[in-house]
């Protein structure tokens, strides 16, 4: 976000108090304000989810597999040859 950016979108809490009073504390040990504290972590926590659900890991083997089928030309059975022209039948590029 750009330092002019408009800041027009918001989002309500609702928590315990110990809940706030731990946040207040935590956000005062890094010198930040409750909303920026919150809005940091919540970023933070929501780019990790992210990574963790849109990316793929392999260990060893499973890589190697996986680039193994990727080097293999690909082969064309009669199902594959059928659902191409059914595609290029339905599917109309513009």
């Amino acid at each position: 976000m750009t330092a002019n950016a408009a800041k027009n979108e918001r989002i309500n809490l609702r928590l315990k108090e110990s809940a706030k009073t731990l946040i207040e504390r935590a956000a005062s040990f890094e010198g930040k304000t409750v909303s920026s504290f919150i809005l940091s972590s919540a970023l933070a926590s929501a780019e990790k989810t992210l990574q963790e659900h849109e990316s793929i890991r392999l260990n060893e083997r499973e890589a190697k597999r996986f680039f193994d089928a990727l080097a293999k030309p690909v082969k064309f059975n009669k199902k594959l040859t059928a659902a191409l022209a059914e595609h290029d039948r339905r599917v109309v590029s513009e």
